[in-house]
């Protein structure tokens, strides 16, 4: 831990609608994969934080779920995370995919915006698929419905514009000592953060084909004594046509997902892994307070 006076430590919340690329944000402003990054949108479910150093700023970035018009359960124990995330952070950013610009989503967002304290940064992202003249322009018009301290222009994929956005981030840190020790740059567990990275893989490999409820939670984690790491993970579906979809014909789908997982879950611990997946029918799982705490969320009345 850091003790030093002159030291500055503070949360910032990144928020926006699903697809905005707060995942991707948060991965490189922190400099390592804490969060998970799909073409999906809405993969996000919980709150994940990712601590990155700036000078002698500490900060812990809040990736949140996409805020959008809630229609089920889970949807809305979602958006709350989102909000709840906002709302106890010392800066928040909006992060705005500049091809969609002030769009119906971005409209609402704003609108609730205006309800909480604290400084407000815009992030315009994905700038490199934007013409200049539109990216003052929609600037301009986020700006005129909501003052924001800082406008940054970035694409969080190709780290444009990070750099200064994490400068300027820092800046706004209240003064203070580190949270987190120098070498963290994830608050989640470790079982958590597998359990993360094979929903990931999950959703690359089946894309459309699987709907969003399904989740994955780590059951067991052993260190053997040749020092490997012997990892059991449950692939929870609520039907059994989506459990036949995950395992795939002669169980080659489930074994790609394996293989890419167990891959990415020994570069993140660095230890050689032995991952074993099953996947099991809850039909009713997305109404289960129980699974809501696995997922870190509050379960919606």
């Amino acid at each position: 831990m850091s003790a030093p006076t002159d030291t500055r430590c503070g949360f910032v919340a990144l928020i926006g609608a699903p697809n905005a690329g707060k995942s991707t944000l948060v991965n490189e402003l922190v400099g390592a994969k804490v969060s998970i990054v799909s073409r999906k949108a809405q993969t996000t479910r919980a709150q994940v934080r990712g601590v990155a150093i700036e000078g002698a700023a500490q900060i812990v970035f809040v990736d949140t779920p996409g805020i959008f018009a809630p229609r089920r359960r889970l949807d809305r124990a979602m958006v709350a995370s989102a909000w709840g995330g906002a709302g106890d952070a010392d800066a928040i950013v909006l992060l705005v995919d500049a091809r969609k610009g002030l769009d119906e989503e971005n409209e609402a967002i704003l609108a609730r915006l205006k309800e909480l304290r604290g400084p407000k940064c815009l992030a315009l992202n994905k700038i490199d698929a934007v013409e200049h003249p539109k990216l003052l322009g929609l600037a301009a018009a986020f700006d005129a419905r909501q003052k924001f301290e800082h406008v940054f222009m970035i694409s969080a994929l190709r780290g444009h514009g990070v750099p200064a956005m994490k400068k300027a981030l820092a800046a706004l840190m209240p003064p203070g000592p580190w949270l987190y020790p120098e070498d963290q740059i994830s608050d989640a567990p470790l079982r958590a953060l597998a359990a993360e990275i094979t929903r990931e893989k999950m959703f690359e490999r089946l894309h459309d084909e699987l709907p969003y409820q399904s989740t994955v939670e780590t059951e067991s984690w052993k260190d053997q004594p040749d020092g490997s790491a012997r990892i059991e993970q449950t692939i929870y579906v609520t039907r059994e046509g989506h459990r036949k979809i995950v395992l795939g014909e002669g169980g080659r789908t489930i074994k790609a997902i394996g293989a890419a997982a167990r891959k990415e879950i020994a570069e993140a611990i660095e230890q050689k892994t032995h991952l074993f997946l099953f996947v099991k029918v809850r039909e009713n799982w997305a109404d289960d307070p129980e699974r809501y705490r696995e997922m870190g969320l509050d379960f919606p009345k």
